[in-house]
């Protein structure tokens, strides 16, 4: 299946290289974050997300997820810490300005941690999503617990709380693109990437107190115009930033560039399917 396109018209900054942060915001919103559609669309369906929810979105980076479900109803609420650039691209999608004329969602975007979102009187999230995908680099869940103890109280008894977690190697036929940044970063600690476990998901929930309840797979194939594009989507991950530090940006351009000929179709697209799995937890 082709992923859904989703396109958010957002201020044009011009041209910049792959290390301004800005640029690699921009790739990330225009390129890389549309590619875990389907798997926002399968959570929000079974979750029946709509009118009258109250979600809150952790690390909700530039607000793709949150402005669809707020497409369906939802006042939602995002929250990230890692990224300015993203989130002011969040609030480019999600918030009026002087220049709208039409209605927009219920939204909040709040720069901080959970706790900073609590508004004093505000009715308990209904749910609470981390649309941010561990598994593939070793730790990649510990901040993500910590959010989730700071999450669990704001939201209702028995809410439903969405972890994210990469398939199985087999599934995913980026992981192996994914190898060239350990390779880069440190070719002697094999602990940089591993893969993805049945387990993780849930170890997370539990460490945080939080009740499983249900699990999905979702296909999310990354499908790019071409391979420049390939390479900044997915070096606006993140996940690569360890290996420019280590050597430089033309080196680990070239690097992933050469990983993705494999995947290279005749018309020039790049073109690899995944597989994305989600848990449904529950607060205490």
């Amino acid at each position: 299946m082709t992923p859904t396109l989703v396109r958010q018209h957002l201020p044009h900054a011009g041209p910049s290289p792959r290390s301004d942060r800005g640029a690699r915001a921009r790739d990330w919103a225009e390129i890389q974050e549309r590619m875990l559609v389907p798997l926002f669309e399968a959570v929000y369906e079974r979750l029946e997300v709509g009118g009258g929810t109250r979600l809150l979105g952790l690390g909700c980076g530039s607000g793709l997820a949150l402005l669809m479900a707020g497409s369906r109803g939802a006042a939602v609420t995002g929250v990230d810490s890692s990224s300015p650039e993203r989130l002011a691209l969040a609030r480019d999608r999600l918030l009026p300005s002087e220049r709208d004329t039409g209605p927009r969602a219920v939204a909040r975007i709040v720069s901080g941690s959970p706790r900073d979102t609590v508004v004093e009187g505000a009715p308990a999230y209904d749910v609470v999503t981390a649309f941010e995908p561990i598994g593939c680099v070793a730790g990649d869940s510990e901040g993500l617990g910590a959010q989730l103890v700071e999450a669990a109280p704001l939201a209702g008894r028995g809410a439903p709380v969405v972890l994210v977690g990469w398939g199985p190697p087999e599934r995913c036929t980026t992981s192996a693109v994914l190898r060239v940044a350990t390779k880069l970063a440190d070719p002697l600690r094999a602990a940089s990437w591993r893969a993805a476990r049945r387990d993780d998901l849930e170890d997370v929930a539990q460490r945080a107190g939080l009740r499983p309840d249900g699990s999905g797979r979702v296909a999310c194939p990354f499908g790019y115009a071409d391979v420049d594009s390939a390479v900044r989507g997915l070096l606006s991950t993140g996940l690569f930033d360890a290996a420019v530090d280590a050597t430089d940006q033309a080196q680990v351009d070239k690097e992933v560039a050469e990983a993705l000929h494999p995947h290279l179709r005749r018309d020039g697209t790049v073109w690899m399917p995944n597989v994305f799995r989600y848990l449904i937890a529950r607060t205490p």
